[in-house]
């Protein structure tokens, strides 16, 4: 029988170091102590942070579905916009046209509406204003403030 070759893979003779764990990412001692406070430590805080990761995903694929429909669609439709916009302008125009001038007449009314409110409040709140019932209810209040305080006096002990 032969000798069988040396295995130079396993040798028992040799002791091995113990295991450690292999650190695959390095974080400097000051960004881990500016992220130590922020790193989850419950299942909330961790499922909230799922949340957040799994909901921006989605609402970026979104977005890059319709960016990309956009530009596919104007890609498509460039010639046919082209071809048609003899009358797609003053279509456009006219629009443009109607939609501004409701919106300035809406404003125009809204704007005449206030001033009107407002002088005729105005001239109406100047002629029925009487400022002696203010003063008169002001000093029963503040006279029956002192007269509590009087009676108060009186009564205490030692006074």
């Amino acid at each position: 029988m032969a000798a069988r070759p040396p295995n130079y893979f396993f040798n028992n003779t040799q002791t091995r170091l113990p295991l450690r764990p292999i650190r695959t990412t390095y974080v400097p001692s000051f960004l881990h102590k500016l992220l130590q406070p922020h790193i989850p430590n419950s299942s909330h805080q961790l499922m909230g942070f799922l949340t957040l990761v799994i909901s921006g995903g989605i609402l970026l694929l979104l977005t890059g579905i319709t960016i990309t429909t956009i530009i596919l669609g104007l890609i498509f439709f460039t010639p046919l916009i082209l071809i048609t916009s003899p009358i797609w302008i003053p279509l456009f125009i006219a629009a443009v046209g109607f939609l501004s001038l409701c919106g300035f007449g809406a404003v125009a009314l809204g704007a005449v509406t206030w001033v009107y409110n407002y002088f005729s409040t105005r001239r109406s709140m100047v002629d029925d204003y009487d400022d002696t019932a203010d003063v008169k209810d002001y000093a029963r209040g503040f006279g029956g403030y002192l007269q509590y305080y009087k009676v108060m006096k009186d009564t205490a002990p030692g006074a």
